[in-house]
């Protein structure tokens, strides 16, 4: 092979080459004077934008971005710029706030605070239908939001341009909004993705938020705007200021008024946003290992996609899954989503592992998966060696239906996490999780590292802010800001492909477990099969685990048999205030013991999965199970229900 050889002017064009996507973005910025301060122009995805300079800027960039008529009522901005802020504006007009425009507005702001190091945190200011996208964004993003200055804002796009209460609305640009959004008269009345919903998130971060109105406004009523989004955002226990403009001239039937010292204003956003503080980065969390590639080229060459989401009960729950979900809606709007909601309470790796072919597979082979356990994995005390032949086994079921699936690994905070952190060691489930995923090239978020840094930092408390494993509105966000960095991340295409499965870290990993119906069990003894079981007292239960075919014995004794083959096998029971105690053998050997009742038993008929075997020779075995005389004291009786087999082949 020759050698190439780079002389000095070749080397000075590699150089400019280097550059070039850095000197193009730059060649067509227009330089002038914007009330004597510097105003840059350019092009930013194909629409206009810009921001203004000030002679002297206040330390950390703190800036102000406008929504839409950015011309309109400017004495705020030359205010500010005079005091060292910058002004921007990026140009959506006519989307009202359609996620088109968010897309557009998220982009723009990487670019300000990652190219030009704006403030991480804006103060955001929106006239009129500007209301929509400022909120529009505010609530997808209320990490980066200061405080909110919004004046006579549209809060509900069925006032105006709808007109379909007291406002005299516009029916051209009522029409454009229902082609744009795909709407009809009647599916809009249920349209939810306005300002006036979905405000807890923005609450929980208390952005405060300040109004001003003309109180006799005939297109922009505030009684169907400002008045409802105000007092459901205080109901949130959001910051919320109302400042009527009732002194100069009313024009445009009340909604063009004069503003009323402007100064006082723009001491609201100067306060909120001065001194500058910079959160720790979402960066050092994620892990991209072989990222998203392949999922994103398959969202859009086929213009279809199934996405799975394996957890417990924070991702049963309402919060990151949704707007997960949400996200990749609007980043991908050409394609037609399935979207498998698989988290159950209380269950971690192992049960996820031999319900994944059940509740993920059976209903779609998903291109992306999000999978957490670390959470149940500590509460439920799985050990180090249970947990890798769970989480491996999930991720080698995957790759085996899907061999070009992208998967994403997360480990949620919990306060024992926390504790391990301050006491200098990082917790088993973590590095287990980051373990798997850096073997099997899946994308990892540490978010139980994250918001511990983030509370030692000062960002947030757990007490009054994160409160709960299960994690309030703010807690939600905070998880899915870090997930959606990793979403916003262009994946490489050098990963995209078939991924070739190393061999397993464990040879017996649970890469081809299942659940087997109860109505296998044989010589019955003191068992039955309830067909529909239903708790007889007044214990809550978990779906999916009630009104559902049951093996049931409640009494000493009873027995009953199971053949399998395979190299694990173990059962799915119900653990409620009279589980008892079972003796088990398999293919004859000395028996085991293992009590059933645990110390959420006398709350719940609790899902508990237990292992009874799992590094056994492949082949054909026999399971025999008694009841054992003796019970846990704090149980009231000795019963057995046996929901599913669990077998891994």
């Amino acid at each position: 092979m020759k050698q190439i050889k780079y002389f000095p002017c070749t080397f000075f064009i590699l150089i400019l080459l280097s550059f070039s996507s850095t000197l193009l973005a730059q060649a067509d910025e227009q330089i002038s004077v914007w009330k004597g301060f510097e105003k840059i122009e350019f092009s930013f995805q194909n629409t206009k934008a810009w921001y203004v300079k000030p002679k002297q800027a206040l330390p950390g960039n703190p800036w102000v971005w406008r929504a839409h008529f950015p011309t309109w009522h400017t004495d705020m901005d030359s205010v500010l710029l005079t005091r060292g802020f910058h002004i921007a504006y990026v140009n959506t007009n006519d989307l009202f706030a359609h996620p088109k425009a968010m897309q557009v507005w998220d982009a723009f702001y990487d670019y300000l605070v990652k190219e030009k190091q704006f403030a991480p945190k804006v103060a955001l200011e929106g006239v009129s239908r500007g209301g929509l996208y400022v909120y529009g964004w505010a609530k997808r993003n209320p990490d980066k939001v200061s405080c909110i200055y919004a004046e006579a804002p549209v809060c509900d796009p069925k006032s105006w341009p709808g007109g379909k209460g007291k406002g005299q609305g516009s029916p051209k640009d009522w029409a454009s909004w229902l082609e744009l959004n795909k709407q009809t008269e009647e599916t809009a009345k249920s349209f939810d993705d306005i300002p006036l919903n979905d405000l807890a998130g923005l609450a929980s971060f208390k952005v405060p938020i300040l109004h001003v109105i003309g109180l006799n406004d005939k297109i922009v009523p505030p009684s169907e705007n400002s008045d409802i989004l105000i007092a459901n955002y205080i109901k949130l226990g959001g910051l919320a200021t109302v400042i009527p403009m009732t002194r100069g001239e009313q024009a445009l039937e009340g909604h063009h008024f004069t503003i009323e010292h402007p100064e006082m204003l723009a001491n609201f956003i100067y306060d909120n946003s001065v001194p500058v503080l910079k959160p720790l980065s979402h960066a050092p969390y994620i892990e991209v290992n072989r990222g998203l590639a392949n999922a994103y080229e398959k969202f859009r060459t086929t213009k279809k996609g199934i996405v799975a989401f394996l957890g417990g009960s924070i991702t049963h729950n309402p919060g990151w899954r949704n707007k997960t979900a949400k996200y990749l809606q609007e980043h991908f709007p050409e394609t037609e989503f399935t979207f498998i909601a698989a988290g159950i309470p209380s269950l971690g790796s192992t049960p996820h592992a031999f319900r994944f072919q059940r509740d993920v597979l059976a209903k779609g082979i998903p291109d992306l998966l999000f999978l957490e356990a670390a959470v149940n994995d500590r509460g439920n005390g799985f050990s180090e060696k249970a947990q890798v032949k769970a989480l491996e086994g999930i991720i080698r079921q995957m790759y085996a239906k899907n061999p070009k699936a992208n998967v994403v690994i997360m480990a949620f905070a919990e306060p024992a996490k926390n504790a391990d952190y301050d006491a200098g060691k990082e917790p088993l489930e973590v590095s287990v999780h980051q373990r798997i995923a850096k073997y099997y090239g899946a994308a990892y978020i540490n978010l139980a590292q994250e918001v511990y840094d983030r509370i030692k930092a000062g960002e947030f408390s757990w007490k009054y802010d994160f409160k709960d494993l299960h994690p309030s509105p703010y807690g939600q966000e905070v998880y899915f800001q870090t997930i959606k960095e990793l979403l916003k991340l262009n994946p490489d295409i050098t990963t995209t492909g078939i991924l070739k499965l190393p061999n397993a870290i464990d040879k017996f990993s649970y890469e081809k477990a299942s659940y087997h119906p109860v109505a296998e069990a044989k010589k019955l003894n003191g068992f039955k099969v309830d067909p529909d079981w239903k708790a007889a007292d007044k214990v809550s239960t978990r779906p999916g685990f009630v009104d559902v075919p049951m093996l049931v014995g409640e009494s000493a004794n009873a027995s009953f048999e199971f053949d399998f083959k395979g190299r694990a096998v173990g059962i799915a029971i119900i653990s409620g205030p009279d589980a008892g105690k079972i003796s088990y053998s398999i293919d004859g050997k000395k028996a085991q013991t293992m009590d059933l009742f645990t110390q959420w038993s006398t709350q719940l008929h609790l899902p508990w999965y237990l292992m009874l075997a799992d590094e056994l020779s492949s082949g054909k075995h026999t399971l025999k199970l008694d009841i054992a005389q003796d019970k846990n004291e704090k149980s009231i009786g000795n019963a057995c229900r046996v929901v599913y087999f669990l077998v891994n082949e």
